[in-house]
């Protein structure tokens, strides 16, 4: 307490004080110097205590912080009659939990990176495997149709690890917020006419059928080079599960609240097992026919939900899987 400045220049001020006021008493009657200088010494014992307490008060508290500060797990503090130091408590509390949230936020997020950082490089081993596998082939190989086929399957993987980088950077970005959507009134029809245009030779090639149900007069907000984005990622899922010859319904509907865009495929459906992990970054299932990465939904997901929409899956009263997405007027 005595290292306090304030309060050793405080203690001469007031003995100072005490010394004069002592002698000014003195001189009116020799009782009230001796009246001033024995309420001098009571008012400063009773001072010196009430202060020597807020001061212990004021080092427990410290104390905490410093045991807060070096991570401890439980904090203590003893409750304080209201006053400046209960306030200062109250505070503290606050804060030491707000640091606490954060710093358990942290840890998360530092076992989610190293589980993406594990994830991603177990999904780059597999391509670059058969990468070099393929090459090693190829370096073997005299027969041109044979070398022909083996660049097509190199340049085919190569094609997948890009899209792959590609997704995960931009999740990257989603993640990191720093994506700024445009806020602009979009034509759904055209919207996804331009996300279907990309994908019309493959599902040419596999004669798969498209049913598209949407008024022209349907518009929603958002940023269409984004959801064009969202809306393939789940075309794409929807057409590894179909066989030859199946089809996919896009089938819009509109109310004062929402638009809502269902998208349902003619495919087997989805696992009961699978269905509350579909949004799950890096998740595949056990689908047979499973050949992406496990991050197209997600992606879609993110793309949907940070323009504030919303997005289910679940499997068709009638068979197959069913898509759900719903944008807010």
């Amino acid at each position: 307490m005595l290292r306090n400045k304030e309060f050793r220049s405080f203690i001469l001020l007031f003995g100072l004080l005490t010394i004069v006021f002592t002698i000014i008493g003195w001189k009116i009657t020799e009782a009230a110097g001796i009246l001033v200088l024995i309420s001098a010494v009571v008012f400063g014992v009773v001072f010196f205590v009430f202060t020597q307490k807020r001061y212990e008060s004021i080092a427990r508290i410290s104390d905490q912080i410093d045991l807060v500060l070096h991570n401890e797990e439980r904090l203590f503090m003893e409750e304080l009659q209201e006053g400046e130091l209960s306030i200062l408590q109250s505070e503290i509390t606050k804060m030491t939990q707000r640091i606490r949230e954060q710093n358990d936020a942290l840890k998360r997020e530092k076992a989610h990176l190293a589980d993406s950082l594990a994830d991603v490089a177990h999904q780059l081993r597999t391509p670059l495997t058969s990468a070099n596998l393929t090459l090693s082939l190829l370096e073997n190989t005299t027969d041109q149709n044979e070398r022909k086929v083996l660049i097509r399957e190199t340049e085919e993987l190569l094609l997948r690890m890009d899209w792959l980088l590609t997704s995960l950077l931009k999740i990257s970005r989603l993640d990191a917020g720093v994506v700024m959507f445009n806020n602009e009134t979009i034509v759904l029809s055209t919207l996804l006419e331009n996300t279907l245009r990309p994908l019309a030779i493959p599902m040419e090639l596999r004669n798969i059928r498209i049913r598209i149900e949407i008024p022209e007069a349907v518009r929603i907000i958002g940023d269409s080079g984004w959801l064009a984005e969202a809306l393939q990622n789940i075309l794409k899922n929807c057409m590894e599960s179909l066989d030859e010859g199946g089809q996919i319904d896009l089938v819009c509907s509109d109310n004062p609240l929402f638009t809502e865009l269902a998208i349902h495929d003619s495919g087997p459906g989805f696992r009961q097992a699978d269905l509350p992990h579909l949004f799950e970054r890096f998740y595949r299932g056990e689908k047979d026919k499973a050949t992406g990465y496990g991050i197209g939904l997600a992606l879609c997901k993110m793309i949907v939900t940070q323009q504030n929409g919303t997005i289910t899956a679940k499997n068709h009263p009638q068979g197959g899987a069913l898509f759900t997405l719903r944008f807010p007027k």
